[in-house]
């Protein structure tokens, strides 16, 4: 364990990986953006995102296991590659684009999926949906609205979209932690907090997904369109901050 972590940010970052995979479980999304908050305040900032990453692979994995049958697997290759292509771009571009013009641009495509009618994206274009949203995880780590913004195009039942968003996102932190690897971030020293995390995230599933199956029907539409417009206005509220216009 790095020596900068107390025992208390230990048992805290456990909790908050559980409770967090539960918000995912049950709502669909808004856990891997919450923990990347909270991952913020306890963690040095050059281990933000690798930490944020392979945490979120065990949290996805996870709800990809539970809900295997229920995935729909033709859109994980495409944005598979996709992914490689942005993310590898977006390491490669990190400190030559502004970060308030990201922030307004995915808190638009967001809304856009919201409260437009955004194209259905079928399996063959989903290279495309992977290569933005990869070159986007660089910058921000948590594209899990992004993505869940592509999947909501597919009309697909709670359990289903939950199934797809997770294997999309398990693919996509994959990828962005091996770059973060080749790049030499030393996962090793966090090693225990890792694992700790990833087991605690996998119960937050599990109960999560109770709720989800029993409550689903009646609220998940409702549920995910409040979450996606929230974090949207919150990344419009960055941009202005954070831009100097005003």
């Amino acid at each position: 364990m790095p020596t900068e972590l107390s025992e208390f940010t230990f048992y805290f970052l456990i909790l908050a990986s559980m409770m967090t995979s539960f918000i995912s479980a049950a709502f669909g999304i808004g856990g891997g953006a919450i923990l990347l908050g909270l991952l913020a305040l306890k963690l040095p900032p050059i281990a933000l995102l690798p930490i944020h990453g392979i945490v979120q692979i065990g949290s996805n994995l996870g709800r990809a296991v539970i809900f295997f049958k229920d995935i729909k697997r033709g859109p994980l290759i495409p944005f598979g590659i996709g992914t490689i292509l942005g993310a590898s771009l977006g390491g490669s571009l990190f400190v030559q684009i502004e970060p308030w013009l990201l922030q307004l641009s995915v808190a638009i495509f967001i809304l856009w999926s919201v409260f437009g009618e955004i194209p259905a994206i079928g399996s063959t274009h989903m290279i495309f949906g992977g290569i933005f949203s990869g070159f986007l995880t660089m910058f921000f780590g948590a594209s899990g609205a992004v993505v869940a913004g592509m999947v909501k195009t597919m009309k697909l039942n709670p359990i289903n979209h939950l199934a797809t968003h997770s294997a999309l996102m398990t693919i996509q932190h994959l990828i962005k932690v091996i770059i973060f690897g080749f790049i030499g971030f030393a996962y090793a020293e966090y090693f225990l907090l890792i694992t700790a995390m990833i087991f605690s995230g996998f119960i937050g599933t599990l109960i999560g997904k109770k709720v989800l199956v029993k409550l689903g029907h009646k609220y998940f539409k409702i549920v995910l369109n409040v979450i996606l417009t929230l974090i949207s206005l919150n990344l419009i509220w960055n941009a202005i901050t954070i831009s100097n216009f005003f």
